[in-house]
């Protein structure tokens, strides 16, 4: 009988002790990891989400604010189950090294991750710039436009009326025919064939 009792009781410890080893791990949904980008962006990356989790990531430098925002199912990488502090603590790390958190790549990758599915992988959904950097690229572009119109209105002023031609004067009937044919004459006997309308063009000049 205290054999049975013995056996019964290693039983139930033992089954205790496996419960504690299937027990998952504490999520980091909701943890906020801080950190700079190589250009000295100072970034806020909030993680959330359940299977499918969510990255987002805010950032503020150089008189800027952008954000942006991943997704994916990093729980199909199997060392991301067993801690993953470390792993969106890698994802910080290559976050870091870019100068651009947003901009710079597409697809965040932990190097615990490197041989997880493709599904398994963040990446951006969404991406945009803080509401004061969108105002101030509006108020830009209206002033760009209004100085473009402000030159196009100062050029048509500068250019004025069209200026008059000289006028030319009319020369008497028969003058211009007759001088015409002098100088065709004069260009036959004194300039080779190929330049005859040319020297007679210029004779006719000087002789007026």
């Amino acid at each position: 009988m205290k054999r049975v009792a013995l056996l019964f009781l290693v039983v139930i410890c033992g089954m205790g002790g496996l419960g504690q080893k299937l027990k998952p791990k504490k999520r980091s949904n909701g943890e906020e990891i801080n950190f700079r980008t190589k250009n000295k962006d100072v970034c806020t990356m909030s993680i959330s989400g359940d299977e499918e989790m969510k990255a987002r990531i805010e950032c503020k430098g150089q008189g800027k604010s952008y954000w942006c925002e991943y997704t994916g199912v990093p729980l199909l990488c199997n060392p991301f189950r067993n801690n993953q502090k470390m792993y969106w603590n890698q994802i910080a790390m290559e976050l870091r090294k870019l100068p651009h958190a947003c901009e710079s790549t597409q697809i965040l990758k932990a190097s615990m991750c490197q041989k997880a599915p493709v599904d398994a992988l963040m990446k951006q959904v969404a991406a945009g710039m803080g509401p004061e950097d969108v105002a101030n690229r509006d108020k830009s572009s209206q002033k760009t436009s209004a100085s473009v119109r402000g030159a196009g209105k100062s050029s048509v002023k500068k250019m004025g009326k069209p200026a008059m031609l000289p006028r030319v004067k009319p020369t008497q009937p028969g003058q211009g025919s007759e001088n015409e044919t002098e100088a065709m004459k004069l260009a036959r006997e004194h300039c080779w064939e190929s330049l005859h309308e040319f020297c007679s063009y210029i004779i006719g000049f000087f002789r007026g």
